[in-house]
């Protein structure tokens, strides 16, 4: 017999089915998708503008329900709580990087970073804190406010507080989506490196190739389905597979 290594999963849906509308309305945006997300890894999802990517996203993360299946976070199943405790575990066990920074204008960067710890009322692990303003490159930045920043360095605000509160996995929707390349490839980067060098799980929806490169692995979906999943993407090589779901004319 050969051992085998069991790889912890950060998250996970199963048979995961999301309809909108009904009758002649109806529209299944996940239609039966069953995809783990392991622990201590960047993956990224792609499909065609329509595909459910941006639902499967939400769906894992908790920020809405499924039709049918199962969505859970580590061994949790999310369709098992009440609502005070879904928002308790999105608050201590999930990150959230949207292509809106989300900051708030009044607050200083510091206070940014670590706003959902204080309205939650702890005061989180100041050695991981620290660690974190360097891993994003932030420490001459942490009494500006958001209007003395870039684009850029407000994502990375951003990704900053996403991992504040350690969670278990930060969903990041479109991250790059406001940015110019440049900036970018800075806040995919980061992404990385907080995964290396901090062992926490990011999973990121973009239609971008050269983003979906900075993933260990990438996840396809078309028509709210799992069609694919590809092992060290390049730009390349993910561009060539979305190729694949383009009707010829």
């Amino acid at each position: 017999m050969t051992a085998t290594t069991t790889v912890r999963t950060a998250a996970r849906v199963v048979d995961a089915v999301k309809v909108y509308g009904r009758g002649d309305t109806e529209v299944r945006a996940l239609d039966g998708v069953s995809v783990d997300f392991p622990a201590g890894r960047f993956t990224a999802i792609m499909g065609p503008s329509g595909s459910g990517k941006s639902t499967l996203m939400h769906c894992a993360a908790g920020l809405d329900t499924l039709t049918s299946g199962a969505a859970h976070i580590g061994d949790t199943e999310l369709g098992a709580l009440d609502d005070r405790r879904l928002t308790l575990l999105r608050r201590d066990r999930v990150g959230f990087v949207f292509q809106a920074f989300n900051l708030v204008p009044t607050l200083t960067v510091a206070e940014n970073i670590t706003l959902s710890l204080d309205l939650a009322g702890g005061r989180g692990d100041p050695e991981w804190l620290d660690a974190l303003i360097d891993v994003v490159g932030l420490r001459d930045r942490l009494h500006h406010r958001p209007s003395e920043l870039s684009g850029g360095q407000q994502q990375r605000v951003a990704v900053a507080r996403a991992f504040a509160g350690r969670p278990d996995v930060v969903f990041a929707d479109e991250p790059t989506g406001n940015l110019d390349s440049r900036s970018g490839e800075e806040v995919l980067g980061l992404l990385g490196r907080a995964v290396r060098q901090t062992s926490r799980t990011v999973v990121m929806v973009t239609h971008d190739p050269v983003a979906a490169a900075h993933a260990d692995e990438v996840v396809f979906l078309a028509d709210g389905r799992l069609v694919d999943r590809m092992e060290s993407p390049t730009a390349d090589k993910v561009l060539d597979r979305m190729k694949a779901f383009e009707v010829p004319s």
